[in-house]
């Protein structure tokens, strides 16, 4: 018993999860709920005058029909972490500019496809994924055990990041 209990606090640690943040979540959730809410955009708020895809499906179509990379951004509304990324995502100028050249998906959910989860189903976290369908593997933030979460702290990182993606892109094709 002693070594699972190890295990499980091994694991709490490697990833930032959001668990911790769903009872926190909970209690806004009463208070916004008497607010009407607006409709849902697909941005879900990372950037409403961008064009973003419903599904998996459609992004991987129109990555690899019209030639642009794809930029799947993985995160939960009751998630501290993925509320200040997208704060930071959205207030960026330069990225959002840039983001127009990506065919650009959101997730509030996991994909069956594991290609997206290659070191686990942790959130916030960006993929990026070329025309042939392959996901960038060489494209990470900094964090070692976590390879593609991002904090506010990192956007720059990230904008550089999403330049690499288009940069080979020219080289390569």
């Amino acid at each position: 018993a002693m070594e699972k209990s190890y295990m499980s606090v091994f694991l709490l640690l490697i990833v930032i999860s959001c668990a911790l943040a769903k009872d926190a979540g909970k209690k806004e959730t009463k208070e916004t709920a008497a607010k009407p809410k607006l409709p849902q955009t697909l941005s879900r708020g990372w950037g409403d005058q961008l064009i973003w895809t419903q599904t998996y499906e459609e992004a991987l179509f129109r990555a690899k029909h019209s030639n642009k990379p794809l930029m799947i951004i993985h995160h939960l509304e009751d998630c501290p972490h993925s509320q200040a990324l997208k704060k930071a995502f959205a207030e960026h100028k330069d990225i959002q500019k840039l983001a127009e050249k990506f065919i650009l998906l959101n997730l509030v959910y996991e994909t069956t496809d594991k290609n997206l989860a290659p070191d686990g189903q942790y959130v916030p976290r960006i993929l990026f994924i070329d025309p042939s369908l392959t996901v960038r593997a060489d494209i990470t933030g900094r964090y070692s055990n976590r390879l593609y979460a991002y904090e506010p702290s990192d956007i720059s990182l990230l904008y550089s990041n999403m330049q690499k993606a288009l940069k080979l892109l020219k080289t390569e094709l």
